[in-house]
Protein backbone atom coordinates (compact mmCIF):
# COMPACT_ATOMS: atom_id res chain seq x y z
CA UNK A 1 0.00 0.00 0.00
CA UNK A 2 1.15 3.35 -0.54
CA UNK A 3 1.80 5.70 2.59
CA UNK A 4 -1.51 7.46 3.48
CA UNK A 5 1.06 10.47 3.61
CA UNK A 6 0.26 10.10 -0.01
CA UNK A 7 -3.52 11.02 0.93
CA UNK A 8 -4.57 15.09 1.47
CA UNK A 9 -5.13 13.92 5.33
CA UNK A 10 -6.65 17.35 6.28
CA UNK A 11 -9.27 17.29 2.88
CA UNK A 12 -10.11 13.97 4.28
CA UNK A 13 -10.81 14.84 7.60
CA UNK A 14 -13.10 17.53 5.99
CA UNK A 15 -14.76 14.85 4.05
CA UNK A 16 -15.15 12.47 6.90
CA UNK A 17 -16.36 15.10 9.07
CA UNK A 18 -18.95 16.36 6.68
CA UNK A 19 -20.02 12.87 5.58
CA UNK A 20 -20.25 11.65 9.74
CA UNK A 21 -22.59 15.26 10.52
CA UNK A 22 -25.09 14.39 7.60
CA UNK A 23 -25.23 10.55 8.74
CA UNK A 24 -25.50 11.52 12.56
CA UNK A 25 -28.48 13.79 11.46
CA UNK A 26 -29.97 11.36 9.15
CA UNK A 27 -30.37 8.74 11.80
CA UNK A 28 -31.76 11.10 13.95
CA UNK A 29 -34.31 11.75 11.90
CA UNK A 30 -35.16 8.52 10.91
CA UNK A 31 -35.55 7.40 14.41
CA UNK A 32 -37.80 10.30 14.91
CA UNK A 33 -39.76 9.45 12.50
CA UNK A 34 -39.76 5.90 12.82
CA UNK A 35 -40.58 6.19 16.38
CA UNK A 36 -43.79 8.96 15.67
CA UNK A 37 -46.98 7.89 16.97
CA UNK A 38 -48.99 8.35 13.30
CA UNK A 39 -46.00 5.99 11.72
CA UNK A 40 -46.99 3.33 13.80
CA UNK A 41 -50.55 2.84 12.12
CA UNK A 42 -49.15 2.75 8.25
CA UNK A 43 -50.21 -0.16 6.65
CA UNK A 44 -52.24 -1.07 9.57
CA UNK A 45 -55.75 -1.97 7.14
CA UNK A 46 -52.62 -3.72 5.00
CA UNK A 47 -50.56 -6.25 6.17
CA UNK A 48 -48.16 -6.27 3.09
CA UNK A 49 -47.71 -2.98 3.53
CA UNK A 50 -46.76 -3.12 7.21
CA UNK A 51 -44.51 -5.28 6.56
CA UNK A 52 -42.92 -3.71 3.69
CA UNK A 53 -42.90 -0.47 5.43
CA UNK A 54 -41.14 -2.41 8.44
CA UNK A 55 -38.41 -3.71 6.08
CA UNK A 56 -37.57 -0.27 4.88
CA UNK A 57 -36.94 0.95 8.05
CA UNK A 58 -34.42 -1.75 8.83
CA UNK A 59 -32.72 -1.36 5.67
CA UNK A 60 -32.50 2.82 6.27
CA UNK A 61 -31.02 1.90 9.68
CA UNK A 62 -28.97 -0.64 8.48
CA UNK A 63 -27.51 1.68 5.56
CA UNK A 64 -27.01 4.40 8.29
CA UNK A 65 -25.36 2.09 10.72
CA UNK A 66 -23.42 0.93 8.29
CA UNK A 67 -21.88 4.65 6.73
CA UNK A 68 -21.47 5.23 10.64
CA UNK A 69 -19.16 2.52 11.41
CA UNK A 70 -17.14 3.25 8.43
CA UNK A 71 -16.74 6.81 8.78
CA UNK A 72 -15.29 5.99 12.29
CA UNK A 73 -13.54 3.87 11.39
CA UNK A 74 -11.78 6.58 9.06
CA UNK A 75 -12.07 9.36 11.99
CA UNK A 76 -9.42 6.54 13.79
CA UNK A 77 -7.34 5.73 10.79
CA UNK A 78 -6.88 10.05 10.63
CA UNK A 79 -5.81 9.87 14.50
CA UNK A 80 -3.22 7.04 13.64
CA UNK A 81 -5.22 4.33 15.80
CA UNK A 82 -5.63 2.05 12.90
CA UNK A 83 -2.92 1.43 10.34
CA UNK A 84 -3.19 1.53 6.75
CA UNK A 85 -3.10 -2.10 6.40
CA UNK A 86 -5.44 -2.67 8.84
CA UNK A 87 -7.89 -0.80 7.44
CA UNK A 88 -8.42 -2.78 4.40
CA UNK A 89 -9.38 -5.41 7.38
CA UNK A 90 -12.92 -6.48 6.41
CA UNK A 91 -14.18 -4.70 9.89
CA UNK A 92 -12.86 -1.68 8.54
CA UNK A 93 -14.78 -1.96 5.44
CA UNK A 94 -18.14 -0.33 4.63
CA UNK A 95 -20.95 -3.09 5.11
CA UNK A 96 -23.38 -4.56 2.58
CA UNK A 97 -26.71 -2.73 2.72
CA UNK A 98 -29.20 -4.16 0.86
CA UNK A 99 -30.87 -1.72 -1.89
CA UNK A 100 -34.39 -0.20 -1.79
CA UNK A 101 -37.11 -1.93 -4.66
CA UNK A 102 -38.22 1.33 -6.11
CA UNK A 103 -41.58 -0.28 -6.11
CA UNK A 104 -42.27 -1.62 -3.30
CA UNK A 105 -41.38 2.01 -1.89
CA UNK A 106 -43.21 4.00 -4.29
CA UNK A 107 -46.70 3.56 -1.98
CA UNK A 108 -45.31 4.88 0.50
CA UNK A 109 -45.68 8.78 1.36
CA UNK A 110 -43.06 11.28 0.97
CA UNK A 111 -41.64 11.76 3.89
CA UNK A 112 -40.25 7.54 3.94
CA UNK A 113 -39.25 7.84 0.58
CA UNK A 114 -37.29 10.77 1.11
CA UNK A 115 -35.36 8.87 4.11
CA UNK A 116 -35.05 5.96 2.06
CA UNK A 117 -33.75 7.16 -1.17
CA UNK A 118 -31.74 9.99 1.75
CA UNK A 119 -29.82 6.45 3.16
CA UNK A 120 -29.24 4.89 -0.32
CA UNK A 121 -27.71 8.03 -1.93
CA UNK A 122 -25.51 8.62 1.46
CA UNK A 123 -24.58 5.22 1.32
CA UNK A 124 -23.84 4.85 -2.50
CA UNK A 125 -21.55 7.88 -2.21
CA UNK A 126 -19.53 6.77 0.89
CA UNK A 127 -19.31 3.27 -1.17
CA UNK A 128 -17.65 5.41 -4.02
CA UNK A 129 -15.19 6.96 -1.62
CA UNK A 130 -14.22 3.65 -0.24
CA UNK A 131 -13.22 3.06 -3.58
CA UNK A 132 -11.41 5.65 -4.70
CA UNK A 133 -9.34 5.26 -1.22
CA UNK A 134 -8.98 1.79 -2.25
CA UNK A 135 -7.75 2.66 -5.35
CA UNK A 136 -5.47 5.42 -3.88
CA UNK A 137 -3.96 3.31 -1.51
CA UNK A 138 -3.24 0.35 -3.50
CA UNK A 139 0.54 -0.12 -5.31
CA UNK A 140 0.45 -0.70 -8.87
CA UNK A 141 0.94 -3.59 -10.14
CA UNK A 142 4.11 -4.36 -12.47
CA UNK A 143 4.00 -2.48 -15.88
CA UNK A 144 0.55 -0.99 -14.39
CA UNK A 145 1.82 2.98 -14.07
CA UNK A 146 1.88 2.82 -17.61
CA UNK A 147 -1.85 2.10 -19.87
CA UNK A 148 -0.03 1.15 -22.64
CA UNK A 149 2.17 -1.27 -20.65
CA UNK A 150 -0.68 -2.94 -18.72
CA UNK A 151 -2.66 -3.03 -21.96
CA UNK A 152 0.19 -5.05 -23.30
CA UNK A 153 0.63 -7.08 -20.47
CA UNK A 154 -3.44 -8.13 -20.76
CA UNK A 155 -2.92 -8.93 -24.38
CA UNK A 156 0.27 -11.09 -24.21
CA UNK A 157 -1.62 -12.72 -20.75
CA UNK A 158 -4.36 -13.72 -23.45
CA UNK A 159 -2.71 -15.14 -26.09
Amino acid sequence: MKSSVSLDRSLHRRLVDGLYIEAMVMADEARSYFDAPETQDFGADDPLRRVAFACESLKVTTRLMHVIAWLLSQRAWQRGEIADAELADEKHRLGHAAPTDAAVSEGFPFSIRALVEGSQELYDRVARLQDRLDRMMRLPAPGEDNPAHALMNRLSSAF
